[in-house]
């Protein structure tokens, strides 16, 4: 049972009050250190009120809707299970005196519950009872509580007792309050800032790709439009060739011819190049395995050059529709600029795959690759590798590292158009002082030839 305790400071000796306001000034310390809601809750029934003369103490919390208190903490007979709550009273507000105080936000004392209508009564019932309420920002989040088994216990020593008491924890509660609203936007703005990160460099890499686009759009068109005008000028050239060589006389008119044909072919070859980039070139596809042809330019490759060419073919590998002229030349123009990548000698090597592109797997593709099932052809060599500042720029026509005479810069371009106009495309995976790997995209199941002719007039 509930047993009496001397009931107001006059009745409490020195010593009592020495304890009072010691405990109150622990509090005062340990409040600020104190971390969550739950830890100061227990801490105020057990370490303050509990330490103060009151023999029990019921704290509840109020929902967000202010509608109902959920009993949390108690201290005393009440509550033998330590810091836990079984099966935690629920009282609406307004009814009871604690629900009364909860609506009024005002204290309440108690002198005869036996007296009092809205007494609730407890498993073990008392006769007094004081109920103050814990307030934060104008709003009551909470009720203390203490009952008591004699008549007319509570005055006014201990309503300001445990008025002090709630003051206290309703200012932590109003920290803990600000110090999570002040988490949560911390939280939003960091969420908000890496959602605007994340769309900030998504739409730079969509206006960086748009710009691309554009450009060798613009690029392409320029340079079909000159192809075609040069290429007139490249027959007339040619058929002035051939009547000066039925016309030839004088020691050195045969030279003049060779070198004069020489750049006349050389010229037909930059115009097909050129085509090709522009995705204008006419293209005659057919259905083939890439291993049967692969194999055939490597055999033709390491007899006319005498390099080796290593190569690792699927030996199931689907059938791809692709013109085999525009393949050789495509294998050709990689082969040489991986040989060239590599002066102090090394090994290309070709390799074969069948593989699955789907839209979860979209990042290890290249972006402009519809989802559906590849040849994927890799040319690799452990050369110099291309800088991170230069890869962007290998694509473009008349890009070249090589020095004045030696390239003209369109094997990429060419390689890069062929593949579009095929369905396809070409990716490139480099790092300085390692090597690159140049990954060509094959399309297969399509034999109705789709976009692999060009529908322009040559």
């Amino acid at each position: 049972m509930l047993q009496p305790v001397p009931t107001n400071l006059g009745q409490r000796n020195g010593a009592s009050e020495t304890q009072m306001l010691r405990t109150l000034n622990t509090f005062a310390v340990d409040l600020m250190s104190i971390p969550s809601v739950e830890d100061l809750i227990w801490y105020v029934a057990q370490n303050v009120v509990g330490k103060l003369g009151f023999i029990d103490c019921v704290i509840y919390l109020s929902n967000e809707a202010q509608t109902d208190l959920t009993q949390v903490a108690a201290w005393g007979e009440k509550n033998p299970f330590g810091r836990n709550i079984v099966n935690p009273l629920v009282i609406p507000f307004g009814r009871g005196i604690t629900g009364q105080v909860a609506q009024s936000g005002k204290p309440i004392i108690v002198d005869d519950l036996v007296e009092d209508e809205n007494y609730i009564a407890d498993t073990q019932p008392a006769r007094s009872e004081i109920c103050v309420p814990l307030t934060s920002a104008g709003n009551v989040v909470g009720v203390i509580d203490s009952e008591h088994p004699d008549i007319a216990v509570f005055g006014e020593p201990e309503l300001e007792i445990l008025s002090t008491v709630a003051a206290m924890t309703s200012a932590k509660l109003e920290l803990l309050e600000e110090s999570r609203r002040s988490q949560k936007r911390y939280e939003d703005l960091v969420s908000a800032h890496s959602q605007l990160t994340s769309e900030t460099r998504n739409r730079k890499a969509l206006e960086a790709k748009l710009f691309e686009t554009r450009k060798l759009d613009a690029i392409g068109w320029l340079t079909g439009r000159f192809a075609h005008e040069f290429n007139n000028l490249l027959t007339v050239v040619s058929g002035n060739i051939e009547l000066l060589e039925l016309d030839a006389s004088g020691p050195n008119s045969d030279d003049t011819l060779k070198t004069i044909k020489t750049a006349s072919g050389r010229g037909a070859k930059l115009i097909q190049d050129m085509l090709a980039f522009a995705q204008r070139t006419r293209l005659v596809p057919k259905t083939l395995n890439l291993n049967t042809l692969l194999s055939a330019f490597c055999e033709n490759f390491e007899r006319s050059l005498a390099e080796h060419v290593e190569t690792n073919l699927d030996r199931n590998l689907w059938s791809v529709f692709v013109d085999p002229l525009a393949m050789e030349n495509m294998l050709f123009n990689l082969v040489l600029n991986g040989i060239d990548a590599m002066p102090n000698g090394g090994t290309i090597r070709i390799t074969t795959e069948n593989v699955f592109h789907t839209l979860p797997e979209g990042r290890h593709f290249p972006s402009e690759l519809p989802p559906g099932r590849y040849v994927r052809l890799s040319v690799t060599d452990h050369g110099e590798g291309i800088s991170a500042e230069r890869l962007p720029q290998i694509f473009d026509p008349f890009f070249t590292t090589k020095a004045v005479g030696e390239g003209t810069g369109l094997g990429l371009s060419m390689v890069l158009g062929v593949m579009r106009q095929s369905g396809g495309t070409v990716a490139v995976r480099s790092k300085v002082g390692e090597g690159s790997t140049f990954e060509l995209y094959f399309p297969t199941g399509s034999t109705d030839g789709g976009n692999m002719t060009s529908s322009d007039n040559q």
